[in-house]
């Protein structure tokens, strides 16, 4: 599906001063200090569409701090549309390319990463370019402490399982893997894209963490 643009979306964003933080690379390693002004854990989302689920998990979660991070401001312009019709001060918006989520957080700034129906990149390829090849990986462990934490969902088979394959080979353990998560009690904030397809098929869903040897040889190099 093409994107669709949206004029001024950037200029937009730009001029607002409760949510979107213009310059995320002037908070590194001081999130919680200079933005947030409190101790409370980081959790990001990468990819973060029109925002409903980040706006959710602030709501229920007011001792957490939520970034939710887009790397398209046409689509980060739609999350602040929304976002701004409440008041939740534990919620910032960051317009990045995963890539560079290591220019942004410090080592062990960032407790848990959501990645919600991520590109598949189908393609054999493109797939490096998969949230969670081995390249975003490397950059996630750049930032999570060693109890740091990966939740991911997606409604496509081949992606579920390139990433169970790319987790699994790249010194993470997996837990509460499922299969049909809407048929188990695990606790869910459904996404926009999750409320309209999820009823044409399983949503996938896994926990994946580092596992210690791995995450002490990541941070010796």
């Amino acid at each position: 599906m093409r994107l669709r643009k949206v004029k001024n979306a950037f200029e937009d964003l730009s001029k607002d001063t409760k949510y979107f933080v213009l310059n995320p690379k002037d908070y590194y390693g001081k999130w919680n200090e200079l933005v947030f002004k409190n101790n409370n854990p980081i959790h990001i989302e990468v990819g973060c569409g029109k925002g409903q689920f980040m706006m959710g998990l602030a709501q229920k979660f007011p001792d957490i701090n939520f970034i939710a991070i887009e790397k398209y401001d046409s689509v980060l312009i739609r999350t602040l549309e929304k976002a701004l019709t409440y008041d939740i001060p534990n919620l910032r918006l960051v317009l990045l390319d995963a890539n560079m989520l290591h220019e942004v957080f410090a080592p062990n700034e960032v407790k848990r990463i959501y990645l919600n129906f991520s590109d598949p990149w189908p393609k054999k390829r493109h797939a490096k370019r998969r949230l969670t090849s081995s390249v975003y990986l490397d950059v996630y462990k750049k930032i999570l402490p060693i109890d740091g934490e990966i939740f991911q969902k997606t409604d496509n088979r081949g992606l579920f399982e390139s990433s169970l394959e790319s987790f699994s080979q790249n010194g993470w353990y997996l837990s509460n893997i499922s299969l049909d998560l809407h048929k188990t009690d695990i606790f869910n904030i459904m996404t926009e894209y999750e409320e309209k397809w999820s009823p044409k098929g399983p949503i996938y869903r896994l926990e994946a963490r580092q596992i210690k040897e791995d995450y002490n040889k990541n941070n010796e190099e």
